[in-house]
């Protein structure tokens, strides 16, 4: 045999030896809303497309009714990862490349859920949520809630007020279920001894602390160990937040109601009360918004046309309208007025994501949360230093996280109890800093609107069909079309 021939047969035995390139697993999720919808009325379909490793899935989501094609949408993973990333007072969650879930900080009591009371200055395993979670939340004191593919609740941590929904006011080092909440939540939210959920039929429970009027359920009573239903929010409601001692939902037109402590005008509705037990409509949001997120006493939305509006107190310029004067209803952020994806908020400072990818931050800066390099608190947007491809960002009382679409999870500012997962507890850092050794999950978004949707009880899917780093998924829901 020739030595060419050897040669040409020893290439193929060795490709057919060598192993296929193995492809990591991806998960999806379908979210629908209105649900139920009325016939004629846009339906705004959503796939969430998760790489449990191997970095943002890429390429389009197929939808479909049953066996009728509805069309297909593009997935980006800029400004994404809403649900991914959980910033609370001291502590921070975040999802695993395998959909479980890590935290590090402060642990007291218990927050971390990793069965101990000790502070972390890197990531940790919760105790039994090693795969599974879709979407996590860290409440602005100590304690933590997740939401399973299941649509089920698990919280832990303090419970000093009921906020863990169990029945009791026993503090929890590891995750417990939420009772009535088993199935059937598509998102979460916590506030300081409260704790909040929406449904898939687009309802409003809350739990823990009421003194507020924070639960919106008329005051029923001091506090409730149960969730309850917020009056008036049944249907409807396609996000929630919660800060401090109030909470915020916003509908499927647009609009956002804000509940709770007032005293600074974070309810938003232009008046001068103190608090309100049951949702308020928010002065001039009553359409056009496509998201919330609520800090200790101030709240901020983010507009269909990328724009940012915030409302509430604004000593240190959390705000952004480059003062620091209160605001009992919104008022435009200064130099953005569109671009902007995706925000976040910290106790007292603010941040948003920009369709290039960009973090920018503004309000307090005493640990030097804002990431700019420097302690100067800032009234209008700053960008942040060393940050790019940004999926998700919030804040705790003066630090602040981010994800990228790389995997990473990047900290700045305060670390006096390990916020930032370096490992150690010294000065804080002006500029962010990856949490060392930590892959984080990646999330990528499809929209498809549709009004063709006739009267009945529709299965709708969407089908992710694999990229050069993840294999196909695909995720199926009914949605119900009333006349």
């Amino acid at each position: 045999m020739s030595a060419f021939r050897l040669l040409a047969v020893a290439a193929l035995t060795l490709a057919l030896a060598a192993p296929a390139f193995a492809r990591d697993p991806s998960r999806t999720r379908l979210l629908a809303a209105p649900d139920p919808a009325k016939a004629g009325e846009t339906v705004t379909l959503t796939a969430e497309v998760d790489g449990l490793g191997g970095g943002a899935p890429t390429g389009k989501v197929s939808f479909s009714d049953g066996s009728v094609a509805l069309g297909s949408g593009t997935l980006s993973s800029i400004g994404t990862g809403h649900g991914t990333l959980a910033t609370g007072y001291g502590h921070i969650c975040a999802l695993t490349s395998t959909g479980g879930v890590s935290c590090w900080g402060a642990n007291a009591r218990g927050q971390l859920g990793d069965g101990t009371s000790v502070n972390r200055a890197t990531p940790v395993a919760v105790s039994g949520l090693s795969s599974g979670v879709v979407a996590i939340t860290a409440s602005r004191f100590d304690h933590t809630c997740a939401l399973t593919q299941a649509g089920a609740v698990e919280c832990w941590g303090d419970n000093s007020k009921g906020q863990l929904g169990d029945g009791t006011t026993i503090r929890r080092h590891t995750p417990v279920a939420v009772s009535g909440l088993s199935s059937g939540v598509v998102a979460i939210a916590a506030g300081h001894f409260h704790s909040c959920a929406l449904t898939s039929g687009g309802a409003v429970k809350c739990w823990g602390l009421d003194t507020l009027g924070q639960l919106g359920d008329d005051g029923v009573d001091y506090l409730q160990s149960t969730p309850r239903s917020v009056v008036g929010l049944s249907s409807g409601v396609v996000a929630i937040t919660a800060g401090g001692y109030h909470s915020c939902a916003l509908t499927s037109a647009g609009a956002v109601k804000c509940w709770g402590w007032d005293t600074y005008g974070q309810l938003g509705d232009g008046t001068s009360r103190r608090l309100h037990y049951t949702p308020l409509a928010v002065k001039g949001l009553s359409s056009g918004v496509v998201a919330i997120a609520a800090g200790h006493v101030h709240t901020c939305a983010l507009t269909s046309s990328g724009a940012v509006k915030c409302w509430g107190r604004n000593n240190y310029g959390q705000l952004g309208d480059g003062t620091r004067t209160g605001r009992r209803a919104p008022v435009d952020v200064a130099t953005l007025s569109n671009s902007v994806v995706a925000i976040g908020t910290g106790s007292r400072h603010s941040c948003a994501v920009t369709s290039a990818g960009d973090g920018k931050c503004w309000g307090s800066n005493y640990d030097g949360q804002l990431g700019d390099g420097s302690k100067t608190d800032r009234l209008t947007p700053d960008r942040v230093s060393f940050l790019h491809g940004v999926t998700a960002i919030g804040g705790g009382v003066n630090y602040t996280c981010a994800s990228t679409n790389a995997g990473f999870v990047r900290c700045w500012g305060d670390n006096r109890w390990g916020q930032l997962g370096n490992g150690t507890y010294d000065r804080g850092r002006y500029t962010p800093r990856n949490v060392p050794g930590f892959t984080a999950l990646v999330r990528a978004r499809a929209s498809l609107s549709t009004s063709a949707l006739t009267v009945g009880t529709h299965v709708l899917k969407a089908s992710f069909p694999f990229d050069a780093n993840h294999l196909r998924s695909n995720a199926s829901r009914e949605l119900t079309v009333v006349p």
